[in-house]
């Protein structure tokens, strides 16, 4: 595969500086935005389908985008169930290739993952896994709150627990969701250099930003039980 992907350009040379500030205001404040209808509908959905797969150890595939990286995870999986979520109905309806069978041990559905993950820690549900594969980098510096870690969610997100995997291919976003997933749960957080070639990519953007020769970072953290019981 070929691509000329252009690399992330940002005005900021480093983590950014306010970060830690940031984190700390929103552990300490309680995020008030109201739930929306849909995403309350496509939670009891995916709950129900859940359930109905006899609620098998979970796998969330945080903005899914055209569910590529879900149905790959499933396979990778069979024993769980994986469940990608998306706010785009253009994306999640497009056609994906998929060679043989698809698995049945995986569903998308369009909702607003702030919504998402705090229905799931309202109702107590904790993934075994969580996934957040390529998200929008949201690069300038002042666009801090716009990426997941600067974001009032992100609390909710390091509450849910599980192993959280984030990759993207802005070095400094990866610091950064490892140092603020440090500062919430308390654990030493680290980052490396993810290596792929084409038959191990999760999502269409890996496989063209490792076609465009770009440096792909990935964070995992494995929560303990204390972190989860938040």
């Amino acid at each position: 595969m070929r691509s000329n992907s252009r690399p992330v350009t940002s005005n900021q040379t480093g983590p950014n500086e306010q970060l830690t500030a940031l984190v700390k205001k929103h552990a300490d404040t309680d995020f008030l935005k109201p739930l929306s209808d849909n995403s309350l509908s496509a939670f009891e959905y995916s709950m129900a389908v859940w359930r109905d797969h006899g609620s098998k150890p979970l796998i969330i595939d945080a903005g899914c985008g055209v569910g590529l990286s879900t149905r790959r995870l499933a396979a990778q999986y069979p024993d769980h169930f994986v469940i990608g979520i998306d706010q785009s109905a253009d994306r999640l309806e497009r056609a994906v290739q998929w060679d043989g069978k698809l698995p049945e041990n995986y569903l998308t559905v369009r909702a607003d993952l702030v919504d998402y993950w705090r229905l799931m820690l309202k109702h107590a549900i904790h993934p075994e896994q969580h996934y957040l594969l390529y998200p929008n980098p949201w690069p300038k510096k002042d666009q801090l709150i716009r990426r997941w870690h600067g974001h009032p969610v992100f609390p909710v997100i390091v509450a849910l627990g599980g192993r959280i995997e984030c990759r993207s291919n802005w070095e400094i976003y990866i610091a950064e969701f490892a140092a603020a997933a440090g500062q919430l749960s308390g654990q030493v957080t680290d980052y490396q250099a993810h290596i792929i070639d084409s038959s191990a990519a999760l999502t269409p953007f890996e496989e063209k930003y490792a076609a465009s020769g770009h440096g792909l970072w990935r964070c995992e953290i494995q929560l303990s039980a204390a972190d989860k019981a938040r």
